[in-house]
């Protein structure tokens, strides 16, 4: 197959990969703006879209670490490239369909890194650079997000106590949408970076850049395109989980969740970490639900994520190898890697079509909430 095709196909691959990590990750930013009221469904989901396409723009430092510093760029292709996004993109949408929040940045390193490792050998990963970009990451920041959301929380409701409690109501929903925008910049400061990234990889391995370069002007502006669109279209799925099955949130928690999370991502994005926003987004969250309640939060949904999490690198990684290693032949290898991630791609669409979960659904969920806490009061 002609070189300047291949590569070709690995942009559009990438794009497709960013797409999905839109409508994956919306639930980060929006969760817990829409779980409390703060925000409509909708009304969110475009917010976080303009703000996520805002914030490619702001920084290429995580997307130099992606080009430079996780593989070899001289041991690897463009084909194995492309094998490693099939296979983020295959578990991004098994995750997807099952509405558990998984990273899909891990979900683009797991995979990327099995498709080097099988097809070019050990030698091709720099696990330092692993280690210290993102495994380090992966397991600090939510933590600290966590810790500071549940202090932030503690405060915030002792303050509250003292406050006309319809004013405070009132203003930490305005609080939220403040916050909740500055978490979709910072998604975008990420997230979008990967695929900027990723991209520039393969055009560093083709030949077309030099090493070491950044990534050019079209990469940013269609990268921060990509996923923006995909978050236009909302992840309803993963959004219900986080923002209902996680912990109850109300606005005063939902604000302290949202300001952490947004501060954690920040600055990581700033040190060129590629960090996983969905971890960050989740500890949040959890570390509110434990700051209003010690019994606040769902355990069971927690677990299930937490598995999810560990398997995210490994099982992109299994996907990624074998879609690598098989594209890495030749024509016919490129073919067949994309004809079957077509596929499974219709298939897993297929089966989310029966079992839609729709911004109606959530929308009715938040109304019944808010009159489960008129009772209350």
């Amino acid at each position: 197959m002609d070189p300047a095709l291949v590569v070709i196909i690995v942009v559009v691959t990438a794009l497709i990969f960013d797409f999905t990590n839109g409508f994956h990750d919306t639930a980060n930013a929006m969760a817990t703006s829409i779980a409390t009221g703060a925000l409509k469904p909708r009304t969110a989901v475009a917010l976080s879209a303009v703000l996520n396409l805002v914030g490619a723009f702001l920084s290429v430092e995580v997307a130099k670490t992606i080009s430079g510093g996780i593989v070899d760029d001289a041991q690897i292709t463009p084909a194995i490239i492309f094998g490693g996004l099939v296979g983020a993109i295959m578990w991004n949408l098994v995750t997807w369909y099952v509405g558990l929040p998984s990273s899909s940045s891990h979900a683009l390193f797991g995979g990327l890194i099995g498709a080097a490792w099988v097809a070019s050998g050990v030698d091709a990963i720099h696990f330092a650079k692993v280690v210290d970009k993102v495994l380090v990451p992966a397991i600090v920041a939510p933590l600290v997000a966590g810790l500071v959301a549940a202090i932030a929380t503690i405060v915030v409701y002792r303050l509250k106590k003292a406050a006309d409690p319809r004013v405070s109501h009132t203003g930490f929903k305005v609080g939220q949408v403040a916050s909740a925008s500055l978490v979709s910049l910072a998604h975008g400061t990420n997230d979008a970076q990967k695929t900027m990234g990723i991209i520039t990889l393969a055009l560093i391995t083709s030949g077309s850049l030099a090493p070491g370069s950044g990534p050019p002007t079209w990469v940013i502006v269609s990268a921060g395109l990509a996923i923006a669109a995909g978050t236009y279209l909302g992840g309803w799925r993963i959004t219900h989980t986080l923002g209902r099955g996680l912990t109850t949130i109300e606005p005063a928690q939902g604000f302290a969740a949202q300001t952490s999370t947004a501060t954690a991502i920040l600055a990581s994005s700033h040190l060129g970490f590629a960090l996983s926003t969905t971890h960050v987004a989740s500890g949040g969250i959890m570390g509110s639900g434990l700051g209003r309640d010690r019994r606040g939060v769902n355990w069971g949904t927690m677990g299930k994520m937490a598995a999810g999490w560990l398997f995210t690198l490994p099982a992109a990684g299994i996907v990624g190898a074998l879609a690598g290693k098989w594209a890495s032949t030749g024509t016919v290898g490129i073919i067949g890697v994309a004809a079957i991630g077509v596929a499974v791609s219709i298939f897993i669409w297929i089966l989310a079509r029966r079992e839609p979960i729709k911004p109606e659904h959530i929308v009715d969920e938040v109304a019944a909430q808010a009159e489960l806490h008129k009772v209350a009061a």
